[in-house]
């Protein structure tokens, strides 16, 4: 099985400075034409937490579906600000659940279980000792588990050598610099994928509308799986 998979900060559809909007993220999520995408600030950030990028709007302008789950509050996309979109079909076959996570800030991963692979959307803390014990949550579970997995999201690291050692037994794919998107210096946004999957072709989604519609550039890669 080949799929592409994605993983974008919508920077709660505002842009680098505003205003909010989100048609310009669904264009570039649009564009992407993954098959699963892993989002983060899918919310705002205070009080309930209302969506800010619209549920109504998405299957519509991207053909995919938010996978459904209890977010943080009762007008939110998200849980902890993060969502997985997907191929209806996908959803179908696939489950999703939260995965709570150590540290300083409110953290959580989900994880879409499919056949033959988890994928786990995450956005890391801002503090490293916060990363390292989160990434290390996180492959704890996953090694519980049968199948190939991959890790996508907003890790909040730019350095290579630091900081990721949990994914050790992982192949760690940053396909290019993501932040800020105006113009792009560091590379925030990663895979991290289970040995068993084959990497066919990945990037960092550099176009003039995703470089306006939010702070970081969105990341890509097709892979197979079996």
């Amino acid at each position: 099985m080949q799929i592409r998979i994605a993983s974008y900060n919508l920077h709660k559809c505002r842009g680098m400075t505003g205003p909010h909007d989100p048609g310009r993220n669904l264009a570039v999520i649009r564009e992407l034409d993954a098959d699963i995408v892993a989002l983060q600030e899918v919310d705002f950030r205070f009080g309930a937490r209302p969506e800010a990028l619209p549920r109504r709007l998405v299957r519509e302008a991207t053909g995919l579906a938010p996978a459904e789950f209890v977010g943080t509050g009762k007008e939110s996309l998200g849980w902890h600000g993060q969502t997985i979109l997907a191929r209806p079909a996908l959803l179908d076959d696939g489950s999703i659940r939260r995965l709570p996570l150590p540290g300083l800030e409110p953290r959580g991963a989900l994880a879409l279980t499919l056949p033959g692979i988890t994928v786990v959307g995450v956005h890391l803390g801002l503090l490293r000792s916060s990363r390292r014990a989160q990434l290390d949550r996180l492959i704890r579970h996953l090694t519980r588990r049968e199948g190939e997995c991959a890790i996508l999201g907003d890790f909040n690291e730019w350095r290579d050598d630091l900081g990721l050692e949990p994914l050790a037994g992982m192949h760690l794919l940053t396909p290019g610099r993501t932040w800020p998107a105006l113009a792009p210096r560091l590379r925030l946004d990663r895979f991290a994928l289970s040995t068993g999957v084959r990497i066919v072709n990945s990037g960092a989604h550099d176009t003039p509308l995703a470089r306006a519609a939010s702070d970081h550039l969105p990341i890509w890669a097709d892979i197979e799986i079996g």
